[in-house]
């Protein structure tokens, strides 16, 4: 599946559905039947997704399944007002303090991220992109750019924080507590998840910087052209000669 294929459909099944289902089946099933069933419908579509479409096991795919399982967990929370407005940040406060500590502890959750995206699928990658990642500059870009997407995720936290508090004023279990819900969605869903991409984006381009600046070049392929793991060949034989020139 196509990359631009895989993104709408994750942008319809999670948010444009739900939205449907709190406006559609809510006078068909009742508030609370028509709110739990749109909540967990991007639960569902996350770990199917997991099971039968990606098929992969690692930190990102964990990541991604450990908010699908809170989202999960607190689709039965009942609430409203403020309770409702901190329980629809409650994943998003998760993710934010595990980069927030990733950060803290010198081990910035970008640097997984970064694996992630080139795909060192044999033990010598492995081995040679944590030489890399250990090269002087980069492990400070993998910092910034981890700090990048905390601050990025306070300001969406706050921005849907109060939205909720504002918009979603009815008493849980009602049609217009539903309405309201699937309004405000329709706002979060879709539009604060673009800024955080773009964020995401240039701390990708951050990194990519600080990186390229340690691999050799290709001949005259400029290297944010080059394929990674040619230039990475490059530098681990350039490595390898030089003890020998020594010698």
């Amino acid at each position: 599946m196509k990359q631009s294929t895989k993104l709408l459909l994750d942008l319809f099944v999670g948010a444009v559905i739900p939205i449907l289902v709190l406006n559609f089946l809510t006078p068909r099933t009742g508030a609370p039947t028509a709110y739990v069933v749109a909540a967990l419908i991007p639960v569902a579509w996350v770990f199917y997704d997991l099971l039968f479409l990606t098929k992969k096991f690692n930190f990102i795919t964990s990541y991604i399944g450990l908010g699908a399982i809170i989202n999960g967990v607190i689709a039965f929370w009942f609430v409203d007002g403020l309770l409702y407005a901190i329980k629809d940040n409650m994943s998003l406060l998760v993710t934010t303090i595990i980069f927030a500590v990733s950060a803290l502890l010198g081990k910035p959750v970008f640097r997984f991220f970064f694996a992630q995206a080139v795909n060192p699928n044999t033990p010598e990658r492995e081995r040679a992109l944590a030489e890399l990642l250990r090269e002087p500059g980069i492990p400070a870009k993998l910092q910034l750019a981890t700090w990048l997407v905390v601050l990025a995720n306070v300001i969406a936290a706050v921005i849907n924080f109060f939205l909720n508090l504002n918009i979603v004023v009815a008493s849980f279990g009602t049609p217009e507590f539903n309405s309201q819900v699937a309004y405000v969605n329709g706002l979060t869903r879709v539009v604060l998840p673009i800024p955080n991409l773009i964020v995401v984006s240039i701390g990708f381009w951050i990194v990519y910087r600080a990186i390229f600046e340690h691999l050799p070049q290709d001949g005259d392929t400029p290297k944010l052209e080059s394929d990674f793991w040619e230039l990475m060949r490059l530098r681990e034989e350039s490595r390898a000669a030089q003890p020998e020139r020594a010698a």
